[in-house]
């Protein structure tokens, strides 16, 4: 199974649709609570070339981006072989 990195906040609807589909398909991941631990922001936008918003999604330390382009690679059969 592949590792996946979702960095979040608590009242964001677009982390929480992110973490459904990922609960849905059984992927177990790492969440890093942004708003929880402010100091891993930088480390966020910086494994995202810049990327500041959230959710931020890595799988295998691949960025993925955030929920839209989760639901994409969902929509277009690509998200499981990312996955596996």
């Amino acid at each position: 199974m592949s590792q996946v990195d979702i960095y979040t906040k608590g009242h964001c609807p677009y982390c929480h649709r992110a973490k459904a589909l990922l609960t849905q398909k059984q992927v177990k991941f790492n969440e890093i609570e942004i708003d929880v631990n402010p100091e891993l922001r930088d480390v966020m936008i910086e494994r995202a070339n810049g990327g500041y918003t959230v959710p931020q999604i890595f799988i295998d330390n691949q960025h993925i981006g955030g929920c839209d382009d989760l639901f994409a690679l969902e929509a277009k059969k690509e998200l499981d072989a990312l996955l596996a």
